[in-house]
């Protein structure tokens, strides 16, 4: 028996590890060119933007940007760019700020607070996930009119002050504590909102960079909203300009191209900074808690 097994094991499991080997090789490569394909559209407007006049119309194309920056000097020098931008940094930071606080109280309330009727709250809460937002604009407009919040921040802030995602990753977040922290928090006098900023909140750090960097791209990201909200270009912000960029250079594929990348570079430059922790939020590991 000794001496089959000896013979027979090599010649069975050097296929296999060839296989796999193989299947891996396989995989990567698809993996490759489905990344190439997605990211190959946003190179390809970094290479337009960075372009000379003439390289963007040569033939055959230029693959490789040339580093002209004639175009952002336009957009930055020549349009109300910058007034745009600052309004989104002060839209998108704000609810940031007011999502992280409901969104950690309202996961708290939930995770730990024993009150009747608290897991229907949940679902119901999970639920909102599930309506989509162009169903509510017409009652969501009238409740704006009606309370004089048309063309406004606040408008383009409070709706979105409440986050549902960000009330789930908080919950599940506080859910793995050990019951032990409050309770020695509770000997020393803590209330429930002490213990949530100093304890609960600064153990949960993946949740909280991963409801903030979602709710930021959202928030920069908001174009429905703002243009049936608001009209004054003074209080907009840079999707609605792009937009208008859209009809101002509408030949000039370099001056539109380079807004187009002041406006995705924040977010860009955010992601590549957080996505260990966006990973760890999501994957529901990091949380600082020995379980």
């Amino acid at each position: 028996m000794s001496y089959f097994t000896a013979e027979i094991h090599p010649k069975r499991t050097v296929p296999v590890r060839a296989g796999r080997h193989a299947g891996k090789v396989v995989h990567q490569i698809a993996m490759a060119v489905v990344a190439v394909a997605f990211a190959f559209p946003l190179y390809w407007v970094v290479v337009t933007a960075f372009n000379s006049h003439g390289g963007v119309y040569s033939i055959p194309p230029r693959f490789v940007p040339a580093m002209h920056t004639g175009a952002f000097n336009y957009v930055l020098t020549h349009t109300h760019w910058l007034r745009y931008m600052a309004n989104t940094v002060f839209i998108a930071g704000s609810t940031v700020l007011l999502v992280v606080v409901t969104s950690a109280m309202a996961g708290y309330a939930l995770a730990e607070l024993k009150f009747k009727g608290s897991s229907f709250l949940f679902l119901m809460t999970i639920g909102v996930m599930m309506l989509p937002t162009q169903a509510l604009l017409v009652p969501q407009y009238a409740v704006a009119l009606h309370l004089h919040l048309l063309n406004s921040y606040a408008i383009q802030i409070l709706p979105f002050a409440a986050s549902t995602f960000g009330i789930f990753m908080f919950r599940q977040f506080f859910k793995g504590l050990p019951r032990e922290y409050w309770e020695a928090a509770r000997l020393d006098g803590v209330g429930h909102l002490t213990y949530i900023r100093r304890v609960a909140v600064p153990l949960a750090k993946p949740a909280v960079v991963t409801t903030v960097l979602l709710t930021f791209i959202i928030s920069w990201n908001q174009f429905q909203w703002p243009l049936i909200m608001t009209q004054s270009h003074a209080i907009q912000p840079i999707e609605i300009a792009l937009s208008h960029y859209m009809q101002t250079f509408e030949a000039n594929w370099r001056k539109l191209t380079s807004a187009v990348v002041l406006a995705l570079a924040p977010i860009v430059v955010l992601f590549l900074i957080l996505q260990r922790h966006i990973v760890a939020g999501v994957a529901g590991r990091d949380s600082g808690v020995n379980q």
